[in-house]
């Protein structure tokens, strides 16, 4: 059997990180746990009629804080491949062991994406198909083997070609009975898709399209190859300096090229729109190469802890977060007036709307959820326990 060092993938052992292979790139521990601890926020309001805009999706295109938080984990899934697949390779991986780890992690989140989506009934005729973990799954297996079989330059290429595709697809083919380059919730090509594949098994919000549908998914592989591409900068022997003006560099770049494409191919979370894809992508390595600055050069990290307590076990909170949500929803509290309501209903009101006003609440609840999780997984830390898929 040939070992992974006679093929393509030899390259990803030609540089190294600074660290050792045992030793975790730290900025990236945090910045995932920035973002899911963001995500945890946002998916749990006391009241979904009470929020602050910053903590809201945007109605359709444009953007709020809320609508980074999903790309940016799509990046640093991509951002963890070459250094995740180069630890693996210097402990003597060969390159069946990786193709068999990519397919294996990607079932397994698959697996586990639908069981979340079907908990607790599992009604088949109406259970969500595409979702994030869905999504996250995908863009992990495609961009891990564009990463195996190609280089840099060959990477950026193959991003280009495909968000210029999506822009010259989206804009100029029409859906059964609306105009070429409709791209409204249902007149876009991708929203029609959606509904042509998954028919009752999309978002159940939004009926008519789903936002982890499956055109849309072609982009979002985009963003996790910026951040194949942002890993693969991290791993040079660039000086630490040089690696934190390129990602800079790099992201005001991709910023300026998201605005200039807007007004033709508008910034949309829904559709993953190539302006979407650079604006979100360039925002995702100016926050990474400030967090590398700040924590990985200069060492000023004692603010960081709780993040990367979020960041080592990012899968399991998404999950439990998610399993706690639909059962705080789930279990139902009898009242004084003799109707019931559900649990989270009944802390929102009780512990507090009783003290703040219903957008305070809502935002305190929130952050009381968070706090609830980052206890459970600082146990998990402290005990050593890692969840990894």
């Amino acid at each position: 059997m040939k070992t992974i060092t006679n093929t393509r993938v030899k390259t990803i052992t030609d540089t190294a990180l600074k660290t050792t292979t045992n030793t975790r790139l730290v900025s990236l521990d945090v910045f995932r746990g920035i973002t899911i601890a963001g995500m945890t926020l946002v998916n749990n309001p006391g009241s979904w009629a009470h929020i602050y805009w910053p903590l809201e999706h945007a109605e359709w295109s444009g953007w709020t804080p809320t609508d980074l938080v999903f790309p940016f984990f799509v990046f640093i899934v991509g951002v963890a491949i070459p250094l995740a697949f180069a630890r693996r390779v210097e402990a003597g991986g060969t390159k069946r062991d990786l193709y068999w780890k990519i397919i294996r992690r990607t079932l397994i989140i698959l697996a586990v994406a639908m069981l979340l989506a079907g908990f607790p009934r599992y009604n088949l005729s109406t259970i969500r198909i595409p979702g994030v973990l869905q999504r996250l799954a995908i863009c992990y297996l495609v961009a891990s083997i564009i990463y195996l079989k190609t280089r840099p330059r060959t990477q950026i290429i193959i991003s280009l070609a495909l968000l210029i595709l999506y822009c010259v697809v989206m804009t100029n083919f029409a859906a059964p009975g609306f105009p070429p380059g409709d791209l409204s919730k249902e007149g876009s090509l991708a929203s029609f898709v959606d509904r042509t594949v998954f028919g009752p098994h999309v978002w159940s919000q939004a009926k008519v399209y789903d936002p982890e549908g499956l055109l849309s998914t072609i982009p979002a592989i985009c963003t996790a190859l910026f951040g194949v591409l942002a890993g693969q900068w991290l791993r040079t022997d660039k000086t630490d300096y040089e690696k934190v003006a390129g990602l800079f560099f790099a992201g005001a770049c991709c910023i300026v090229i998201g605005w200039a494409w807007n007004p033709f191919f508008p910034i949309n979370k829904a559709l993953w729109t190539s302006s979407f894809v650079f604006f979100t992508g360039g925002m995702a390595l100016q926050f990474l190469a400030f967090c590398y600055w700040l924590i990985d050069i200069h060492r000023i990290k004692a603010w960081s802890k709780p993040f990367v307590v979020f960041g080592v076990n990012a899968i399991a909170l998404y999950v439990g977060s998610g399993l706690m949500e639909r059962l705080l929803g789930l279990i139902k509290i009898s009242q004084s007036d003799g109707n019931q309501t559900s649990l989270g209903s009944w802390i929102y009101q009780h512990a507090f709307l009783s003290w703040l006003s219903p957008i305070n609440a809502s935002l305190g609840f929130a952050i009381a959820f968070v706090l609830v999780w980052l206890g459970l997984m600082w146990i998990l830390y402290w005990r050593k326990i890692y969840i990894r898929i």
